[in-house]
């Protein structure tokens, strides 16, 4: 009879490591060159402002303050995109060999899966919205003040809000990513060349960046606007959702603010992010 570590012992051994490790990577090469465009981006949906008053924003306070806020979502999104890339093709591999589920269905199961996983992640994406938030730059020094202040004053709970969005936002985005990338790469033909093969690499990630962070820039606005919130009663989704519409004039065009920034960067972001993936990937194999 086999025994419960043995049964544990020979799933570990199946683990596929390098995904986590590959997402992992990627992660920390997309953060460390796209952050500044992200700050811009987080003040525009904070404030309403528009991005050449972002920026002016930015320069006036200087370099010190340009990177203050990095270290949780490089903390965040280095772990995050390992779980994603990881638990997707664990999920996946296992529906699909194990269960024999369509392909369809088991990406869309393993995408939500991962997804909801990433969740568990969101107190640094909350102490990102502190930090980037000009209102508390004197009440927090760095980001290990703003943790430990925060959940001192505050509790745990206050770590999570903002949730809801952040699992609408999540899930169904890794679904859309993953099944859109199999679908770009199986219609695109193999280049003999490795720089073309990354621009096309590159392209995929990119356009399909694009495409998401743009349907789901409403639900980040609202998310920024829950998370900006210290104490207090959990607001509702729709409450938020209402509130930011009639302080923004009630037109759903004013959600877009910082649409424009958020397109450049996702386009580079999730560009940079694939590519550095698929050659992370190739280089481990």
């Amino acid at each position: 009879m086999t025994k419960p570590f043995e049964i544990v012992n020979q799933r570990l051994k199946r683990v596929h490591w390098k995904e986590f490790v590959c997402g992992w990577g990627a992660a920390c090469v997309n953060i460390t060159i796209t952050y500044p465009i992200n700050k811009i981006i987080l003040r525009q949906m904070l404030t309403g402002v528009t991005i050449n008053n972002a920026f002016n924003q930015l320069r006036t306070e200087g370099l010190f303050y340009l990177y203050r806020g990095m270290l949780p979502p490089l903390m965040q999104k280095t772990v995050s995109l390992s779980i994603m890339f990881g638990v997707y093709e664990e999920v996946r591999r296992s529906l699909m060999d194990e269960m024999k589920i369509n392909p369809y269905y088991a990406k869309a199961i393993a995408g939500m899966t991962a997804g909801s996983t990433e969740a568990i992640l969101m107190p640094f994406e909350r102490i990102q919205t502190v930090l980037v938030d000009k209102s508390h730059h004197k009440r927090y020094k760095n980001t290990f003040h703003a943790f430990k202040s925060i959940g001192a004053h505050y509790g745990i709970r206050e770590y999570y809000r903002g949730l809801v969005p952040i699992l609408l936002r999540n899930g169904p985005s890794n679904v859309f990513f993953f099944v859109l990338r199999d679908e770009f790469q199986m219609r695109l033909k193999k280049s003999n060349s490795a720089f073309n093969q990354s621009i096309k690499e590159f392209l995929c990630g990119a356009l399909i960046g694009v495409m998401l962070s743009t349907i789901f820039f409403p639900l980040n606005v609202v998310k920024i606007s829950m998370q900006s919130q210290l104490g207090g009663n959990f607001q509702s989704i729709y409450k938020v959702f209402k509130h930011v519409y009639r302080e923004r004039g009630g037109s759903i065009r004013n959600f877009y603010y910082g649409v424009n920034a958020s397109i450049i960067r996702s386009f580079f972001s999730w560009g940079i992010m694939n590519c550095a993936y698929i050659y992370l990937k190739d280089f481990l194999n």
